[in-house]
């Protein structure tokens, strides 16, 4: 048995999973621009008015029928990093917001 990497025709457009992070359970759809899907897609997300970017890297691929499905889990090493909440220190005002 050998581990294929699932392709599509060139211009195809193919799903994608996200896993973790702001967009968990997002959906979206892609364009192939060589037969293949990307192995790491960077999403980027306004946190406290600033653009912050999150590294989402292939976890699996595989062909529904006809369609290319492609499931990408958050990698938090590689993203931009985010103060937790307890962190943020005087950012808020006393409603909790920005």
């Amino acid at each position: 048995m050998t581990d294929s990497k699932p392709t599509v025709a060139e211009g195809s457009e193919y799903v994608v999973f996200f896993e973790g992070g702001p967009s968990d359970g997002s959906t979206d759809t892609r364009t192939s621009f060589d037969g293949s899907y990307e192995d790491e897609i960077v999403d980027y997300v306004l946190v406290e008015g600033i653009e912050t970017g999150f590294v989402y890297k292939v976890r699996e691929a595989k062909m529904n029928g006809e369609q290319l499905q492609v499931h990408y889990k958050l990698d938090e090493a590689d993203s931009d990093p985010v103060d937790s909440l307890e962190n943020r220190g005087d950012r808020t005002d006393e409603f909790g917001t920005f």
